[in-house]
């Protein structure tokens, strides 16, 4: 979950397309891009009520079980996800088994909050994963990598959590504010 909704970021900012819900605006936006119809030199701005909207329909064909209430804020270069999250759920649906006393240790639905930074420029983005926090108890630095590199990479093996990654072709970069984020196309 956590690399959708930072890939939403990596994949998001487009100008508005008229008379669309907000989940198909981005589709549209994402479409334009993918397929080389985005003019060069052009900036695509998603809002952040887009991207939310966007995520709350794409989530389903990711996750299928164990998220919900998933919400996204944006900042200045950084974005916070929020869900409540079901661990065990998570990884049964993946086809994982976890040994009995870290499943007592994880069952039930948490609130969650990720904190993350994303860097972009020239073709390529980073997103730094800078804290996570589980029904209050935050996580971060040598513990956050940990659990990254047991819990979450496992999960989703072509994540690419705290390394850099190519955008599409013809992106530049993106930026990130409070508002939106923007995806900048090569001139």
């Amino acid at each position: 979950m956590v690399k959708k909704l930072i890939g939403l970021l990596a994949m998001a900012a487009v100008t508005a397309t008229p008379a669309l819900d907000p989940a198909n605006a981005v589709r549209a936006k994402l479409r334009l891009i993918q397929t080389g119809r985005a003019r060069a030199g052009s900036s695509l701005t998603f809002t952040s009520g887009e991207l939310n909207a966007y995520a709350r329909s794409e989530l389903p064909s990711i996750v299928p079980e164990g998220v919900r209430q998933t919400r996204l804020e944006l900042g200045n270069g950084t974005a916070s996800g929020y869900a409540l999250i079901d661990f065990l759920k998570i990884q049964r649906a993946g086809g994982g088994k976890t040994p009995w006393l870290i499943e007592k240790i994880i069952e039930g639905e948490r609130p969650v909050k990720v904190d993350a930074k994303l860097q972009s420029a020239g073709g390529k983005a980073t997103v730094f994963l800078e804290r996570v926090e589980i029904s209050g108890l935050a996580v971060s630095g040598y513990t956050l990598d940990f659990l990254i590199e047991n819990f979450f990479k496992p999960l989703y093996p072509n994540a690419r959590i705290n390394q850099p990654f190519a955008l599409n072709d013809r992106v530049d970069h993106i930026e990130v504010n409070r508002e939106m984020a923007r995806v900048v196309m090569r001139r």
